[in-house]
């Protein structure tokens, strides 16, 4: 058996099964702070069984160098209570397995990369959600540099009807982040984006901003696929609104055209959780 986390802001989502396509059981427990988290994590896989192998997506930022000595460690998240916490190190002593790491949105591309029959022109995956953090899969591996991408904190342009809000981001104030996550939404209209009417404003702003991280992406990767997940992706029509908006922002000049696709995650919520049981199969190899 091999086990997962999908380590979420939010929420861990927890797995165990005998292959990434095969979970047999799983269990989901809120973000609080790591004494109380991972425990209760550790004691979960604890209960169902001997697990061979865990992985781990993480949200971030997070340290992926292997010859560091702070590998498997969240850094400097602006989640309180979890910077510096060494994620990896835990579960690697509490549970006595090998451990894969990596961002919670690679570990997400990944997964949705394997279910799209592994077509060239790689592919990247977008969430959308309570913050905004891109993976990027090229050649059939994640994208590392000397640290993970960072695609939530691009600066947008902004949209003439959204000039006056500061944004939120505690680090860059209207980045992508800033401007079009979840509490973005909530901080300048009051409501979620599924919660505002049809017709608000807010649904053409938002989908600007997230074209425009597509645009970035088709342009500077040729990638063939953005997958777009999370929270706010789940707002009826916005994934379409979003391809449109890309489309006449390119105006059509990219070479890829009409294969450039911009899609909803074709494992829907298991995206996340399916990528980290990969990377409980990698380590293994």
């Amino acid at each position: 058996m091999r086990g997962g986390i999908e380590a979420g802001g939010t929420k861990f989502v927890l797995a165990v099964g005998p292959s990434p396509q095969e979970i047999t059981a799983r269990h989901t427990i809120p973000t609080r702070d790591p004494a109380i988290t991972l425990p209760e994590a550790a004691d979960w896989f604890a209960g169902h069984g001997v697990i061979r192998s865990l992985g781990i997506g993480s949200f971030g930022p997070v340290e992926l160098d292997a010859n560091s000595p702070r590998w498997g460690f969240i850094t400097n998240t602006p989640k309180p209570g979890w910077s510096e916490c060494d994620l990896a190190g835990f579960f690697m002593d509490r549970l006595g397995v090998p451990v894969g790491f990596d961002t919670d949105v690679n570990a997400a591309a990944m997964a949705e990369y394997a279910a799209s029959g592994r077509a060239g022109g790689g592919l990247a995956y977008l969430t959308i959600g309570t913050g905004i953090g891109g993976g990027l899969v090229l050649d059939g591996k994640p994208v590392h540099g000397i640290a993970h991408p960072e695609m939530g904190h691009i600066f947008p342009r902004r949209s003439s009807g959204d000039r006056d809000f500061p944004g939120i981001c505690p680090h860059h104030g209207d980045c992508l982040e800033g401007l079009a996550s979840g509490p973005a939404i909530a901080a300048r209209w009051g409501a979620s984006l599924s919660d505002l009417p049809a017709d608000h404003a807010a649904h053409a702003i938002i989908a600007d901003y997230i074209a425009q991280a597509c645009h970035m992406l088709f342009a500077s990767t040729a990638v063939g696929e953005i997958v777009i997940g999370g929270g706010v992706a789940n707002t009826p029509g916005l994934v379409e609104r979003v391809a449109a908006r890309a489309r006449e922002l390119d105006a059509g000049y990219l070479p890829g055209g009409q294969r450039h696709r911009i899609i909803r995650p074709r494992l829907g919520g298991d995206a996340g959780i399916t990528g980290a049981l990969m990377l409980a199969e990698s380590v293994l190899a």
